[in-house]
């Protein structure tokens, strides 16, 4: 009999147990549903106190907003975050809760350096390639134009910083620049002239034929102004032309020039 009795005392417990656990539950339910807690704002910063240049109120709300879902409980912060990270020029979100009914999200905002392949994407001066407005990304100006192997992001916009720097001596900048499958590197400058400079064979090999082309250049562009189209330097010792020129009574026409023991 005494047995029986703990049995049901243990059953009642029980049952009393599940019973606080479900009101319990039920409470929060109920508190977490109540209209304070709607979200009534989203605020976006720039990651770092940046300002946000392309990333904007009409973009976020087109885009971001009608994907965000719940209350400021129940929002999934991964499916906001992925949601903000689909409006184009965001590189990267953060989401966190406010109390009571916000949301900040913090955009890492992509920064263009230049046009990518033929697609009409972009290049970042991270090395991100992404998809957006050229016509935002250009409106300060032209960008330069990169191409090359899918991967090799990263490996032409640092080479881009030391192109940079290696034709400054004759003011000259790089306005695109070629990478080949066969890692061969193209660089047109922004006179237009193309300077092929092969594959890379180390670094050394590499700035040493730039700084031939710089070293000549001069003369060059004396002799020739304005007419060279591309100059090779990939001779070891010398380095080939392409100019144009107009011969009397005749179309323009291209020719090729070789000229040895340049240093």
């Amino acid at each position: 009999m005494w047995q029986e009795i703990k049995t049901l005392n243990a059953i009642a417990n029980t049952l009393l147990t599940v019973f606080a656990l479900l009101l319990f539950s039920a409470g929060i339910f109920w508190l977490t549903q109540r209209p304070m807690f709607m979200l009534k704002a989203i605020r976006v910063v720039g990651a770092d106190a940046m300002q946000l240049h392309h990333v904007n109120r009409l973009t976020i709300k087109g885009a971001a907003i009608p994907r965000i879902k719940g209350n400021f409980f129940t929002t999934n912060l991964d499916t906001v975050r992925m949601a903000f990270e689909g409006v184009p020029w965001v590189r990267k979100a953060t989401v966190r809760r406010e109390w009571p009914n916000k949301l900040v999200v913090t955009i890492d905002e992509h920064e263009p350096l230049g046009t990518w392949g033929e697609n009409g994407r972009l290049v970042s001066v991270k090395g991100d390639v992404f998809t957006a407005n050229l016509a935002e990304a250009e409106e300060n100006g032209s960008l330069p134009e990169f191409n090359g192997p899918e991967g090799a992001e990263k490996e032409v916009i640092v080479r881009f910083e030391e192109f940079k720097q290696w034709f400054a001596p004759i003011r000259l900048v790089p306005e695109s620049i070629q990478l080949s499958d066969r890692y061969a590197w193209t660089v047109k400058l922004n006179n237009g002239i193309a300077v092929e400079l092969g594959r890379e064979q180390n670094k050394a090999v590499m700035r040493e034929r730039v700084d031939r082309f710089v070293g000549v250049y001069p003369q060059l562009a004396a002799l020739l102004q304005n007419r060279i189209e591309s100059v090779d330097m990939r001779y070891p010792n010398g380095l080939a032309l392409k100019v144009s020129g107009i011969a009397p009574g005749l179309e323009s026409k291209r020719k090729q020039t070789k000229v040895s023991g340049t240093r």
